[in-house]
């Protein structure tokens, strides 16, 4: 996720009162009832998606400790605030380092959940989507109430579901069984006539 000061449009370290009003003023803007029939029906509904998900973190940390806590990266939860090598991991990935990321992993003997989510991660950006969701699965398995984990989860739900959508779209239907069909007999009917 991005810096939720960014997707609810104010400064960091805002107050509660400017945090409340700056989420109101999105939720006017992007709330899907103002978009029916609209081709950015979809659109507006994934940037409310955010703005919320934005707004609980902001308010989630207001309570937590008086003031914002919000460290600029994106670890919001897990154990990566208290382990400077998963720090480290979560920076080679923001980076794009993924062979680093990855080699650090391996190295870790911590197998934890943020190992996991991590592992989750790497897979995530080589495309590796099943993989991905197997490490992130694992790691909400060990840490249930992780509010990043969890929504990374609702992320690849939605882009493997269209992934596997538009692949078995793709695959041997009734029309690429004919077109194979076609094929076969061009090729059969040009060695006849070749001889």
């Amino acid at each position: 996720m991005q810096n939720p000061y960014e997707v609810l449009g104010i400064k960091e370290g805002a107050s509660v009162e400017e945090i409340k009003a700056a989420y109101r003023e999105q939720v006017k803007k992007y709330h899907p009832d103002k978009h029916q029939d609209n081709p950015l029906y979809e659109l507006a509904e994934e940037k409310l998606r955010e703005i919320n998900e934005a707004y609980d973190l902001l308010m989630k940390n207001q309570g937590a400790s008086g003031g914002s806590s919000y460290n600029g990266g994106t670890s919001y939860g897990g154990n990566a605030g208290r382990n400077s090598e998963f720090a480290q991991i979560r920076r080679d990935l923001d980076a794009g380092r993924l062979d680093q990321a990855e080699q650090a992993l391996e190295r870790s003997r911590n197998r934890c959940a943020e190992w996991f989510y991590l592992r989750g991660m790497v897979s995530l950006r080589r495309g590796w989507y099943d993989d991905a969701l197997t490490n992130v699965q694992t790691a909400i398995s060990m840490d249930p109430n992780n509010y990043e984990y969890n929504n990374t989860m609702n992320m690849l739900m939605r882009t493997t579901g269209n992934y596997r959508n538009a692949a078995y779209g793709r695959g041997y239907d009734s029309r690429s069984d004919e077109m194979c069909r076609m094929c076969q007999c061009l090729i059969c009917l040009d060695c006849l006539t070749d001889c």
